[in-house]
């Protein structure tokens, strides 16, 4: 039986005074892909960041259990240490870190060792020519200039150089077109094994026609209201959330 990664217990917390997640449960087990849906303001962006222990978001009520530790008070920093990684929607431009500086020092904060550098440049350059990334942006300030497209695929560049055990895709797959939807499903493909399980966020299903989802998660008014396999995906998209069964 799979080892039990993250487990979310009745779980309830607010932003800016403003209750979102209302009594939301989740498990989720090494070697699984995980699928979350649901209509704006479900909650599902607000899930995310609390996993990730954004100081913006207030946990009300309930657990987050990682690998048996309860991680609901911990800060980001630390939870990232543990092996937690968040793709942004939206990633942001940093002035003045190149991307390689950026990632060499995210992984030595994680691991807490030194880097031997000529094989981190070696595995970096293997990783960008997989993503079709120029291997010039390594030497670009993070993000700056970046396109969309670009700034996607450098978020999965993150997560396969820093190698966590729980990767979270925010919609990951927006504004993509289909070949660099292709590029970043192959990336997470390649990630994926036994030891870790990935949690995609997503509005539509376009990056779900390369990655086979283990289950489903429907999420209406802060909680998850329905869970199935892949085929729920052909549900929602044939139906709408609105006329998606409650559990």
């Amino acid at each position: 039986m799979a080892e039990k990664l993250l487990e979310i217990k009745n779980l309830h917390a607010e932003v800016d005074g403003k209750e979102i997640l209302k009594g939301l449960d989740l498990e989720i087990k090494k070697g699984e892909v995980h699928v979350i849906m649901g209509p704006n303001g479900a909650g599902k962006s607000t899930l995310v960041n609390i996993i990730m222990g954004h100081p913006k978001y207030e946990v009300t009520e309930g657990t987050i259990v990682f690998e048996g530790e309860d991680i609901t008070e911990l800060k980001t920093d630390e939870r990232a240490r543990k092996g937690i990684f968040l793709s942004f929607q939206a990633p942001e431009e940093i002035p003045g870190i190149t991307v390689e500086s950026f990632l060499r020092g995210a992984r030595s904060a994680i691991t807490g060792k030194p880097l031997k550098i000529m094989a981190f440049k070696k595995e970096l350059k293997e990783i960008m020519e997989q993503l079709k990334i120029d291997e010039s942006y390594a030497q670009r300030y993070l993000n700056v200039g970046f396109s969309g497209g670009e700034k996607k695929k450098n978020e999965i560049l993150q997560m396969m150089m820093l190698n966590p055990k729980l990767a979270i895709l925010d919609e990951t797959d927006s504004g993509l077109d289909i070949d660099a939807v292709k590029i970043v499903s192959n990336g997470v493909k390649e990630f994926k094994n036994e030891e870790n399980a990935i949690v995609i966020i997503t509005h539509n299903s376009k990056i779900l026609e390369f990655l086979k989802a283990d289950y489903v998660h429907v999420v209406q008014d802060g909680k998850i209201v329905k869970v199935g396999d892949s085929s729920l995906i052909n549900e929602i998209n044939e139906k709408g959330f609105a006329n998606i069964a409650a559990v």
